[in-house]
């Protein structure tokens, strides 16, 4: 299973001698066990979770030194599997170090009150329009029909509907911008007060790290469902799956002087961890540092480690085949 694969991966490892792996794909795990077993590889290798509770069991069924997962509810999933709490460490989600390092970028104060003052004041809304979104042009329409609101659409490669929402733009007293594919998201995030999008990974946990709470308009099954269950436990955000139940939670939150926003808000603080990815690096470092790290290990006690080899019995393995096209078809050719 996955020989081609393997041979890449360990030409891969052969080339860069890495002290230290770290994946964030579950099945590349399943491909250094394997090296391991063959007495191919003998450092260690950490998974870096990107799911949040809904989290595949192929992140923990094959062998591991350790897990990082980004929140303490995905940290309980693995226990719950029988992975050795020493083993599961709650670091974050590695974001765009943007977000780090604007510590103070932040939207611009929403007045206290009703009636309080408009310009810097008012309230800033993001959405984030995916591929594959539903009723994207009968919600940004809704959007920017709101003459208190500056909105921004970030529309990707959309090109027809860049041009039609910027018409609709065009006509609005209140400021409004249209992109199109951009590099800015982290920016973006962290200075406006809500993101209307779908429930994504990345998008998800860069919203939490910004503290810009989420306006959910669609969950595909799987792991968005874990992201969105994230954000419903902590009460950090809303689900609002139609153009008008998106409009009335953005006015719901904004409503007296935006008390249920600055509850969204707050209740991202505890979740958020815009350092994720320099903390993951030093508990990487200091695991590694010599005598210290752990044997691979898994969930499942079907495999055991005795030196840096891995016996296993490759039921877990045979598991992945069905997804595997995707790694198939971005190997490169030897």
């Amino acid at each position: 299973l996955l020989a081609r694969e393997r041979r890449l991966l360990e030409s891969l490892i052969a080339r860069e001698r890495p002290d230290v792996i770290c994946s964030t794909f579950p099945v590349y795990a399943f491909m250094l066990e394997r090296l391991a077993l063959e007495q191919r590889l003998a450092v260690p290798h950490f998974n870096i979770v990107t799911d949040s509770i809904s989290i595949n069991s192929l992140w923990w069924r094959a062998a591991c030194t350790g897990w990082f997962v980004p929140n303490t509810d995905s940290a309980e999933v693995l226990l719950r599997a029988g992975v050795e709490r020493d083993r599961v460490h709650v670091c974050g989600f590695p974001t765009p170090a943007f977000i780090a390092e604007n510590a103070g970028l932040a939207p611009p104060d929403l007045p206290s009150a009703p009636g309080g003052s408009g310009g810097a004041g008012r309230p800033r809304i993001l959405y984030i329009i995916n591929s594959g979104t539903r009723q994207a042009d009968e919600t940004a329409r809704l959007l920017l029909a709101e003459p208190d609101w500056e909105i921004t659409c970030a529309v990707g490669r959309d090109e027809p509907l860049r041009r039609h929402l910027q018409q609709i733009a065009a006509r609005r007293a209140a400021p409004a911008r249209i992109l199109g594919w951009t590099d800015q998201i982290p920016r973006l995030l962290m200075t406006h007060h809500l993101v209307v999008t779908k429930a994504g990974g990345a998008t998800t946990q860069e919203a939490i790290a910004a503290l810009c709470p989420m306006i959910v308009n669609q969950i595909v099954p799987g792991q968005e469902e874990g992201n969105y269950e994230l954000l419903r436990r902590h009460g950090a955000g809303a689900l609002a799956t139609t153009p008008d139940a998106v409009l009335g939670a953005c006015r719901r939150a904004f409503a007296s002087g935006g008390a249920v926003w600055r509850e969204w808000r707050a209740a991202l603080a505890p979740l958020s961890r815009p350092f994720a990815a320099r903390d993951i690096a030093s508990r990487v470092l200091a695991q590694i540092a010599p005598g210290t790290h752990g044997a691979p290990q898994s969930a499942t006690g079907s495999r055991a480690a005795v030196n840096g080899s891995v016996a296993t019995d490759d039921s877990a393995a045979r598991s992945v085949r069905p997804g595997l096209d995707e790694v198939r078809r971005s190997a490169a050719a030897p």
